[in-house]
């Protein structure tokens, strides 16, 4: 899928050889690489999505100011994943969920570097156990948008204040009344709505945001590969269908005041941007 894009011009201004940024970037690959390697063990499908995809479209590679990495599983097999992940016993490498943090709210695992703490806006992060740079792993289930945004909206409203409350002795317990109403009353009502799917879309399981990220099965499978970072990756079928429904003109750049918006760190604006509020 070329595109009229210099990528090196924006290399150069965004994450050049030598920055953290690129350095983090390239440790992500590492990463990532221990992860396929279980699942091509396992027979477990999995392909590049979201920012990733894009930056695969795009720019044959990461976005350049992209400081994450996501890659998304069918439910079942990110289940399997999962289970495998947290039987993992890595030096380097740990997978964040809310199976291993009880801090941890999200309803999608990340696979995290043990050491090291991103300098992040969330004030989540100052409870979290382990808080390196990691990518996400998400998974997919078959149901309508409705659902989708309304678990969203339920999940992370009732979520959201328990990241006020200092104390752990109140605050873990609460993560996990709410977790387990959301997951065990709320969910199941929502997925009987989702049935009401005649366009058979697929969004990220229920909860965990992102609603308008539609994946259709005709688009997706079966899957092919393109290049990333200097390598072949999976990815969907089709991805100008995946890319143009998430993101509309997906070959336009943003500027750069949208740039900013999307870089999570405070340390890589900090490296981008200097001290430039």
């Amino acid at each position: 899928m070329a595109t009229n894009i210099d990528n090196e011009a924006l290399r150069q201004r965004y994450n050049p050889d030598g920055s953290r940024l690129r350095h983090d970037q390239l440790e992500l690959m590492k990463m990532l690489r221990v992860v396929t390697d279980i699942c091509d063990a396992n027979g477990i499908q999995w392909w590049l999505s979201s920012g990733t995809l894009l930056g695969a479209a795009r720019h044959q590679g990461f976005i350049p100011w992209d400081d994450d990495l996501d890659i998304v599983l069918l439910k079942r097999d990110c289940k399997r994943l999962e289970r495998l992940l947290l039987e993992l016993n890595h030096e380097e490498y740990v997978y964040h969920s809310m199976r291993s943090d009880a801090d941890y709210t999200n309803l999608f695992g990340k696979f995290r570097k043990r050491e090291g703490r991103i300098e992040s806006s969330s004030r989540r992060y100052n409870y979290y156990k382990w808080a390196g740079i990691g990518f996400d792993i998400f998974a997919i289930e078959k149901t309508n948008y409705f659902a989708a945004r309304a678990a969203t909206v339920i999940y992370h409203n009732l979520q959201h204040p328990t990241s006020y409350i200092r104390w752990a002795w109140l605050r873990k317990p609460l993560i996990r009344l709410i977790e387990g109403f959301s997951l065990g009353i709320v969910n199941p009502i929502l997925r009987v709505i989702g049935l009401i799917n005649p366009h058979g879309e697929y969004h990220y399981v229920l909860g965990t945001g992102w609603a308008r990220h539609t994946f259709y099965m005709k688009d997706t499978l079966p899957l092919t590969t393109t290049r990333f970072e200097g390598e072949e990756w999976p990815v969907p079928k089709d991805m100008d269908a995946y890319l143009t429904n998430v993101y509309g003109n997906w070959r336009e750049l943003p500027s750069d005041e949208q740039i900013r918006k999307c870089i999570h760190s405070k340390e890589y604006i900090k490296e981008i941007y200097g001290n430039d509020k």
